[in-house]
């Protein structure tokens, strides 16, 4: 039976002495105990590649759970490929922020490297490659401590996104074409005048893990000469003649028109909607490290981190691997953060070909639905998307917000001393309501359907430093939390929608909560949409004397801008532009741009000052 493998520096030690008698002990200054170090290859992981290690992997991380918990856990890989298949891999009950909800078609979870109940461990993949197949959670960490996952680099087989290439485009016999390329990874059928994208098949059943037709349900365009991606319809079936297979992944559509299209060198990226499960998750665990990986793609969503302490990214490549023939690397978002409190610290990243945000850190707002006693609140998930999960624990500290203004009422916080709801783990409860009792009586003006309710215990302060954000079909960076938030030192290029963008939602998402220290500095903004930064809660009634968000500052930062407006603020109260660089993109002979630099709408305490601007553009501000 396979046995872990044990380091100790008096072995070594003796056995370099070898016959010349004892040694005298090292001296005790290391605090920290060697580590127990485990090898998945041991095991029968297979890093050739050549079988499933789904199974081997499991097995080695349940033994180093039983390990001396008094010693840190290493868990090793061989620099190869493994694969990962999910028929073997551990299942888990969960319920994900952002994803599907309470539907529970979809409530069993796949994931290939489980962290479960462990302290001190890290997965150190030695620089190997993990291909992922079907959908299933590349890993996750859940109420463990002291976690760190790092140095692999890893990928699915046949993702969930269809990124199909115009090779070449035309109009012959009076009919226009398109021949698409579509990567080696993505199998399909070609069944009269459509397609059948089959996403990979199970070898346990012989029916792949996902299909889908044609278009699918969503599309995104990207143009790999200019380096950027945007939202669009999609095109590519309509008015269909023919579809043909003309060998080399690639297809041949003929269109009963004759208008020439024009999207050669365009890439349709194309994928159904159903947010199945996370990419990676982090839940309820503290101290959790993301280091020196390459995430290659992100099956069904991003890393998702669920009410949890202490979460780091640091020089994790989110992009697609150059050799895949793909431009897309996530399913939806890279980073959702959800309910995390301590600190967020997200820095040397890149962030390349998502289909959502890069990087979304926000609590939750649940509505009043009853009020049983008058200490205590029926409380309900609204959004679809977000359900199942405990929103509040004993000793939590929330604070009540009125829908219409998005303001707190008086007084403005509580402190929960019992929870009534979902586990998280299990539907045994209702999924989308709780019951939540608090240290005093709720206050007057709490109203059924116009009162919110957000744990402020679960909101983190955020280091968001160095990275590079390209290739992103909407905001650059999310954020939305009243802890100081640091962003600085990264590169925006050509974000399709605003590069930051802060909230505060209590109508659609139900994205918690109000910024009260925002510092943006030393960033630079290259062909961006406008506006760059754009405050937006979502209050119905907007009072410059009570507004949503308060103290952000914009300092240092290069704005390399076209016809668009760079700051567009809501409800703020306290607001500075000041030492950066604003200049046209298309150059100074260019006509005047008209779209104002700055709009704000219910703000005060407004300073823009010390700022450069290249001649014609609109400096005026727009205020009301």
């Amino acid at each position: 039976m396979p046995k872990s493998r044990f380091v100790f520096l008096g072995l070594a030690l003796a056995l370099l002495a070898g016959a010349a008698g004892p040694v005298a002990a090292a001296p005790a200054t290391a605090h920290k105990a060697r580590p127990v170090v485990v090898d998945v290859d041991d095991y029968g992981a297979d890093p050739t590649g050549r079988k499933d290690s789904a199974p081997a992997v499991a097995t080695a991380l349940r033994h180093a759970k039983k390990v001396d918990h008094n010693r840190p856990v290493r868990i090793v890989f061989s620099k190869g490929t493994y694969q990962i298949y999910p028929e073997r891999a551990e299942t888990r009950e969960l319920y994900v922020s952002n994803t599907v909800g309470a539907d529970q078609r979809y409530r069993d979870k796949k994931i290939g490297l489980l962290v479960e109940d462990m302290h001190d461990v890290t997965i150190d993949g030695g620089g190997a490659k993990l291909v992922y197949h079907g959908l299933q959670t590349a890993f996750a960490s859940i109420r463990s401590t002291d976690v760190t996952f790092q140095n692999f680099s890893f990928d699915y087989a046949a993702p969930e996104v269809i990124d199909a290439t115009v090779a070449t485009a035309g109009v012959t016999d009076g009919h226009a074409y398109r021949v698409l390329k579509i990567p080696a990874g993505s199998p399909y059928e070609v069944n009269g005048t459509h397609i059948t994208w089959l996403g990979e098949k199970s070898p346990a059943t012989g029916q792949p893990y996902w299909s889908g037709t044609d278009g699918l349900q969503y599309t995104q365009i990207h143009d790999p000469k200019a380096q950027k991606t945007w939202r669009a319809d999609n095109p590519l079936f309509n008015d269909v003649a023919s579809v043909t297979d003309i060998g080399g992944h690639r297809i041949r559509i003929d269109y009963t028109g004759a208008t020439q299209p024009t999207d050669a060198g365009l890439v349709y990226q194309m994928r159904l909607i159903e947010r199945t499960e996370p990419g990676a998750f982090i839940w309820q665990s503290k101290n959790v490290t993301m280091r020196s990986m390459n995430a290659y793609y992100l099956q069904s969503f991003g890393v998702v981190g669920q009410f949890s302490e202490n979460i780091s990214i640091d020089k994790v490549n989110f992009a697609p691997d150059p050799k895949s023939g793909r431009s897309t690397a996530s399913f939806a978002d890279f980073v959702q953060m959800s309910g995390v409190k301590g600190k967020v610290s997200i820095t040397r990243s890149v962030f390349d070909g998502p289909h959502d945000d890069p990087i979304n850190i926000h609590g939750t707002y649940l509505e009043v639905v009853g009020k049983p006693g008058p200490n205590t609140l029926t409380l309900a998930y609204e959004h679809p998307q977000t359900a199942g999960f405990p929103q509040f624990a004993p000793g939590d500290e929330v604070e009540f917000t009125t829908k219409r203004t998005m303001t707190s009422l008086t007084p403005a916080h509580a402190e929960v001393t019992a929870v009534d709801g979902p586990s998280g783990m299990d539907h045994d409860k209702p999924l989308t309501t709780m019951t939540v009792t608090f240290d005093r009586p709720v206050p007057a003006g709490t109203e059924i359907g116009g009162t919110v309710v957000e744990n402020i215990t679960a909101t983190p302060s955020v280091v968001i430093s160095g990275n590079v954000f390209r290739n992103v079909p909407t905001r650059g960076v999310l954020v939305t939390t009243r802890k100081p938030v640091l962003i600085t030192g990264n590169r925006f290029d050509a974000m399709s929608m605003a590069s930051i963008y802060v909230s505060a939602d209590a109508y659609q998402w139900y994205e918690s909560g109000p910024v009260s220290n925002l510092t943006i500095r030393d960033n630079s903004f290259t062909r961006p949409t406008g506006p760059v930064i754009f405050v937006e809660p979502t209050n119905q009634v907007v009072d410059p004397a009570n507004p949503v968000h308060h103290n952000i500052s914009v300092e240092h930062n290069s704005f390399d801008v076209g016809d668009v407006t760079v700051v567009n603020a809501k409800s703020v109260g306290g607001f500075t532009f000041t030492g950066n660089t604003v200049r046209r993109l298309d150059g100074a002979d260019q006509p005047p741009y008209t779209s104002p630099l700055f709009v704000f709408h219910g703000s005060s305490d407004i300073r823009i000052a010390r700022n450069h601007y290249d001649k014609g553009l609109n400096t005026s501000v727009v205020s009301d």
